[in-house]
């Protein structure tokens, strides 16, 4: 069950940051609506990385749909591109 608080609770935040762990975020309120929500260093850095990954699969997607529109390129002119040399 969510944990939500009036945002003035915020008084005395360390026992509203007591209540906030891994498995538990506060959500504070203003004026009875959803106004902003405590989260752990963990949690943010897991968000982070699911965004990043979200972003990266994202661009992979763009790019075969245009691959698969435009045609694909051989490695020799993908090498030839990129500027790298066989050896």
């Amino acid at each position: 069950m969510p944990n939500i608080k009036p945002i003035s609770d915020l008084r005395n935040y360390t026992e509203v940051l007591k209540e906030v762990d891994d498995a538990s975020r506060v959500y504070l309120t203003r004026n009875g609506h959803g106004e902003y929500g405590i989260l752990t260093m963990a949690e943010i850095d897991e968000l982070d990385r699911y965004k990043a990954a979200y972003k990266l699969f994202a661009k992979l997607r763009h790019a075969e749909e245009r691959a698969e529109k435009e045609g694909w390129i051989d490695s020799d002119t993908l090498e030839k591109e990129l500027g790298v040399h066989k050896d």
